[in-house]
């Protein structure tokens, strides 16, 4: 599951130098008009975007603070938000914009060991939202990808900005209604579409992202509901069962995840801890539940790439043994996973393990996006380091994993199939070839 980065900076521009309200298009247009290239060049397109978000994927409340976590070079999405939000009666919708080339300025140039540092109004403010029982909306999606490439990965990892610790914190504590989203940019469309021109992958990308959040449905509210109620049925399934173990087979990948004993399933909606029912992924295709982070073993390799601190990982394998991981290997950029895993007791362990089918709408697009809250909604995929609280029994908060990262990444697919074994060492199938068996 991916939370919305708690972006902290701000700035009234987003630092572009284009006013407030003007559209972003390529190639030469008349005054006034707009050059509709992909779906989400059109106006009423975008504000059916940021309905679906605002209104059913957060469910903002009459007079809840509307915080959005965004970067700059997606002010538009940015801003079709917060009208939306208005629309729909915030108090008041704050906007955080997070510069990366701020962050690559930071990673050449800093002190080695400034380099964790976080000022303590970062983390408050995520806290004050969530005292002040605010809604929060991510922004996910690379705005410039390539831009860390060069760096020192070790010097990298040390910078987890915009993640903060205190984002998981206001998750477990279930204090504010929140939902992450896809933002397409042609930055974006250039490297998910290399082999397009610019114009036709900015176009594809806004095609594949408008199917995957279900947009291109009459309504996609309905629509949404009813892939829940799926998801919702296959977590209350493996719930009743009770594995004590999951184990993962094929494609590079022999791993065996211990359960807890009340390792609880869930997907796909979530309740404040004032009963706001809301979505905190869109799109979401997965069931996930909390491992015993002493009880994993085995190596696993990652089945699509993953972006890390703005790096793109490839060729990911772990090998776990007692819990822990102890080998952390990778075609591309490993160093940066190891800075992440070394950073507290319980960032080499796992805290989550998920499960996606085949019948969501991202697998089958046969993309990658290069963007975990899209990657992982198309394949099964575990998480180091933070465990969510509610995916547990009180019986065993003492012993869900704790740490200060939390990264996904992918490990299923078509040649990945996952069994279930019990208490009494029988295998069960639960998925295999991407089709649920329980």
């Amino acid at each position: 599951m991916t939370e919305p980065a708690a972006t902290p900076s701000r700035t009234g521009m987003g630092g572009t130098g284009r006013p407030a309200g003007t559209p972003r298009c390529s190639g030469p247009v008349r005054p006034g008009t707009v050059r509709v290239v992909s779906p989400f060049d059109d106006p009423a397109t975008l504000e059916r975007f940021a309905d679906l978000v605002v209104a059913f994927a957060v469910n903002l409340q009459r007079d809840q603070v509307l915080a959005i976590g965004s970067e700059i070079g997606k002010e538009d999405f940015t801003r079709a938000l917060a009208a939306s939000g208005y629309r729909h009666g915030a108090r008041f919708v704050d906007v955080a914009y997070f510069d990366l080339h701020v962050k690559r300025a930071r990673i050449e140039h800093a002190r080695e060991e400034t380099l964790s540092f976080v000022p303590s109004w970062y983390g408050e403010r995520v806290l004050e939202l969530g005292r002040q029982r605010c809604a929060r909306i991510g922004l996910t999606g690379p705005a410039h990808p390539g831009l860390m490439e060069g760096l020192d990965q070790k010097r990298l990892s040390r910078d987890q900005l915009p993640a903060l610790k205190e984002g998981g914190q206001v998750v477990n504590d279930r204090t504010t209604n929140w939902t992450a989203v896809p933002c397409p940019t042609r930055a974006w469309a250039q490297l998910v579409h290399p082999d397009l021109d610019p114009d036709a992958a900015w176009r594809k990308l806004g095609e594949q992202i408008l199917h995957i959040i279900r947009l291109d449905e009459a309504d996609p509210i309905a629509a949404w509901k009813e892939r829940q109620a799926t998801l919702i049925g296959a977590a209350a399934r493996l719930t009743e069962r009770r594995f004590d173990a999951l184990h993962f087979r094929g494609e590079g990948t022999n791993l065996r995840i211990g359960l807890l004993p009340s390792s609880h399933w869930m997907a796909a909606t979530f309740e404040t801890a004032e009963g706001i029912v809301h979505m905190p992924n869109l799109p979401s295709e997965e069931v996930f539940t909390a491992p015993d982070p002493e009880r994993v073993e085995g190596v696993v390799r990652s089945t699509k790439p993953l972006v890390v601190g703005g790096s793109i990982v490839r060729g990911l394998e772990v090998e776990f043994r007692g819990g822990r991981a102890v080998r952390i290997d990778a075609d591309e950029n490993a160093d940066v996973v190891r800075g992440y895993a070394e950073r507290d007791s319980g960032s080499a362990r796992l805290g989550e393990v998920a499960l996606v089918d085949s019948d969501g709408r991202i697998g089958a697009l046969d993309t990658v996006f290069f963007d975990t809250l899209l990657d992982e909604n198309a394949a099964s995929h575990v998480a180091l380091g933070e465990a969510y609280s509610f995916t547990a029994g009180d019986e065993d908060q003492g012993r869900l994993n704790r740490s200060i990262i939390h990264v996904d990444f992918m490990i299923g697919g078509p040649g990945v199939d996952v069994d279930g074994v019990t208490t009494g060492g029988e295998t069960v199938p639960v998925l295999h070839d991407g089709a649920w068996h329980v």
